[in-house]
């Protein structure tokens, strides 16, 4: 009985890990993804400040 209990949730989480990839994103001849430029404070070893800009895209 528990060997099939083991096997049971084994094969369930396989299932669901092969499944999860399949959702994470929408790609298609249509699809344009959403961008936008960030811009990030940092400082360099001297202390004075560096902006960067970074490009989003979601």
């Amino acid at each position: 009985m528990r060997k099939i209990i083991v096997s049971a949730a084994i094969a369930a989480v396989a299932a669901i890990s092969f499944a999860a990839p399949s959702q994470a994103g929408y790609y298609s001849y249509g699809y344009k993804p959403h961008c936008f430029i960030k811009k990030v404070k940092a400082y360099d070893y001297y202390g004075n400040v560096i902006f960067k800009t970074v490009k989003v895209c979601k």
